[in-house]
């Protein structure tokens, strides 16, 4: 049993009980980073406070929504647009903040692709960070369908439908996340509670997995430089701060990071004051009609690429059809950043600029998903520099998927070879 004495004040009755000074340590004033990092190591820190931007903005406009197809569509339009005080800034908050955001999680997973930031003991961190992505884009779609627009009903559709295409239980799957037949009542109170109960509890789960998986490998640094935080710290805590390879997770790299938050904010709250319009598409500002099909239904702009992976595919090859390789080409990109530590096959932890060929690759992929985003918006049935769009959606999908699977491989398999 501990030894338990008068205590001296609020913190030291917590501390005998809870160990708090101990943890705090361990935690916050002793977790060592490296010094040698940038801006772009702050990209984690905003994403924790878009979470909270969230949640807050999410609890506000919960207190007037109606998870109702009848009354779902007023309740966000007209009740928290204009007749709640200040609704209509929590709406616009928690849209731009929902689709910021995926801004911040694509620029956080490049950095640390770009840096190889996912591999020698950094595996975990790499996964739980690619399990969030999946489960914010859950959080997403469940929260798109909640407007009961236009968009909002038919990317519902298109979305659930998507499960038909798995053998033998598809249908059944279907209907089970519908709760009907079609796309309705039932089908919006249980996205709502997917959105408002079940995936935040899921994000925290996981939040907590990922910053615990830190505590072990440690944070990467610029150069890909194997640091013994042990050794570093000891020197820090000695006062040997200059010499000290690293600085405390407090105050050192955290106040840094609240400099970069504050400059983040000021760019969020102009998107949320003057163009909170990108977040909002108008074709959702009309009600869910299901009698009447938009000429053109694409999702989000962050799922854009996956999107046009979906499509590409419009041919049938022996017994499988267009639909059904679409799918499974939309499955694997969904899934494909999992698996980029098994297709890296170096064991070498270096920023791409130290390799020539895996610079190519790295800016060849981002280049090949934007292009999937862009024309992910435009129609199937268009065609741009006198070739359809179709053709490009194949090609462009071939690319990444080939980059991955094939062309990672070959590349990181020569630079072990060359050491």
């Amino acid at each position: 049993m501990a030894h338990i004495r008068k205590a001296t004040g609020v913190w030291d009755w917590f501390d005998q009980r809870l160990a708090v000074t101990k943890f705090f340590k361990v935690m916050v004033s002793e977790y060592w980073i490296p010094k040698n990092i940038s801006f772009l190591w702050a990209m984690g820190v905003i994403l924790m406070t878009l979470f909270i931007v969230l949640f807050v903005s999410g609890l506000m406009l919960v207190m007037y929504y109606k998870p109702d197809v009848n009354l779902a569509f007023d309740s966000v339009n007209f009740t928290i647009m204009k007749e709640v005080e200040y609704g209509w800034l929590w709406r616009h908050i928690h849209a731009v903040s929902a689709s910021v955001v995926f801004l911040i999680l694509y620029i956080h997973t490049l950095v640390a692709i770009y840096y190889r930031s996912y591999k020698q003991g950094r595996e975990m961190i790499w996964v739980s960070g690619m399990l969030l992505f999946i489960i914010f884009s859950a959080e997403a779609f469940s929260g798109y369908m909640l407007p009961w627009g236009q968009m909002s009903y038919w990317a519902a559709m298109v979305i659930t439908n998507l499960f038909g295409g798995i053998p033998v239980v598809g249908d059944a799957i279907v209907e089970w996340i519908r709760g009907d037949y079609a796309v309705s009542d039932p089908t919006l109170t249980r996205f709502f509670m997917l959105h408002v109960c079940l995936l935040p509890l899921v994000v925290v789960a996981v939040l907590a997995v990922h910053f615990y998986s830190l505590r072990f490998p440690h944070v990467n640094n610029l150069d890909g430089e194997e640091i013994d935080f042990e050794l570093e710290g000891e020197k820090y805590l000695e006062g040997k701060t200059s010499e000290s390879k690293v600085i405390p997770f407090w105050p050192g790299f955290l106040a840094k990071d609240f400099f970069y938050v504050s400059i983040f904010m000021i760019f969020f709250f102009y998107l949320v004051g003057f163009h909170f319009d990108f977040a909002m598409d108008p074709i959702n500002f009309e009600p869910a009609n299901s009698l009447k099909t938009p000429t053109h239904i694409y999702p989000e702009w962050y799922f854009l690429w996956e999107y046009e992976i979906l499509r590409g595919f419009y041919f049938d090859v022996g017994p499988l059809k267009a639909a059904d390789i679409g799918l499974i080409a939309f499955a694997f990109a969904g899934v494909s950043l999992f698996f980029i530590p098994l297709f890296d096959r170096s064991s070498i932890v270096a920023p791409a600029h130290k390799n020539k060929a895996f610079f190519i690759w790295f800016w060849v992929l981002v280049i090949d998903m934007i292009l999937l985003s862009l024309f992910g918006k435009l129609p199937a049935d268009g065609a741009e520099l006198g070739i359809e769009n179709k053709y490009w959606g194949f090609a462009l999908s071939i690319v990444y998927i080939g980059l991955l699977v094939v062309v990672l491989p070959l590349i990181t398999i020569a630079e072990r070879k060359r050491v």
